[in-house]
């Protein structure tokens, strides 16, 4: 895609998607253009709101007003300023579904379809992870042929539980077969349950909750079989996995009594899953999960447009100075292209 084409898309993005043009500087058009030719890594955590999402959404809790004003053209400037070639987009909190099937399965289907004409416009620069209407199986098994078979989705979006549901359930289990089968790519985001949003402790859910929710799921994953039961899936957990890496020891200790479902014990299952960047480039966080997998396993993410600019996710990474050259290449595109092959064509 040249500069001209790019630019093209900036200023017209607005009427082919119904939304506001980009309004950028002559400077900053000049910023972007100087930066495109370092155009390398893939952010596999970005966020993109559909207008019907927003209809949906707005005014509900755990929503973040980044998310509403969110525009095509506010994606791609970030992206080209951070040196990202390519963003693969999904919802994000407070996600699809409260408590009416009917209404979930629409807006999936209308966040699909708009995040599919997105990825249409701009192939090289856009993949989607297809949202889906869960806790409602049988639409969320359509939803699933729907987005590979018609709208050539890279990858399933799932959050890490649906009321007091985590993923790993029984109920859950024909979607998990229906991944499996068709070796998906899946990128798990965290929500706060309902057991646990409303807990007074003086921060807001997001700083506590999203972790240990990530945390529940991949234990549920893991305990239930499904991990052991469906090796095709291929999980990328947000945020480094949440407070999973830094507890796997712990965990690990209740292996024995699962062993009929995991036979190998909770660490030989964290270890064959991916893990985003977003929200931990931070020593901390880091230190707990290159304890757990090797750099291949983990992914550049940024939780764009809350979770801050790619720039600034790019340049914590590399001040910890705790990953080679070639761990961050990795880390920054080849472990990306490695699972969504297709997004290759972004450097080419």
């Amino acid at each position: 895609m040249t500069d001209c084409n790019r630019r093209r898309f900036l200023i017209g993005a607005g009427a082919a998607l119904g939304l506001a043009a980009a309004r950028g500087s002559a400077a900053a058009l000049f910023a972007q253009a100087g930066a495109a030719a370092a155009r390398v890594r893939i952010d596999i955590h970005h966020h993109f709101a559909p207008p019907a999402w927003i209809a949906e959404v707005k005014g509900r809790p755990l929503l973040q007003p980044a998310n509403v004003k969110w525009m095509p053209s506010q994606s791609i400037e970030d992206m080209d300023r951070g040196g990202v070639a390519a963003a693969v987009i999904s919802v994000t909190n407070p996600g699809l579904w409260f408590g009416d099937n009917a209404a979930t399965s629409r807006v999936a289907r209308a966040c699909n379809e708009y995040g599919a004409k997105l990825v249409q416009q701009y192939p090289t620069r856009f993949g989607l992870f297809a949202a889906m209407p869960l806790p409602d199986v049988d639409a969320t098994l359509r939803e699933i042929e729907y987005a590979y078979d018609t709208l050539r989705a890279d990858g399933i979006g799932l959050f890490t539980s649906y009321g007091d549901q985590w993923l790993g359930h029984p109920a859950f289990r024909p979607v998990m077969e229906e991944l499996h089968r068709r070796n998906a790519v899946v990128h798990v985001h965290p929500t706060a349950a309902n057991c646990c949003r409303n807990l007074e402790y003086g921060v807001a859910p997001g700083s506590i909750e999203y972790g240990t929710d990530t945390t529940r799921a991949i234990i549920g994953v893991a305990f239930s079989g499904d991990a052991a039961r469906f090796p095709g899936i291929r999980f990328i957990w947000s945020h480094a996995g949440g407070s999973a890496p830094f507890l796997a020891g712990r965990i690990d200790g209740g292996s024995a009594a699962a062993k009929d479902r995991m036979p190998n014990g909770f660490i030989a299952e964290a270890k064959k899953f991916f893990y985003d960047t977003a929200g931990a480039a931070n020593r901390g966080a880091m230190a707990s999960l290159i304890e757990l997998v090797t750099p291949s396993q983990i992914l550049f993410g940024t939780d764009f447009p809350p979770g801050g600019t790619s720039r600034a996710v790019a340049q914590a990474l590399a001040e910890l100075k705790m990953f080679d050259e070639r761990a961050l290449r990795a880390i920054d595109r080849g472990n990306a292209v490695r699972l969504l092959p297709r997004l290759n064509a972004s450097f080419r």
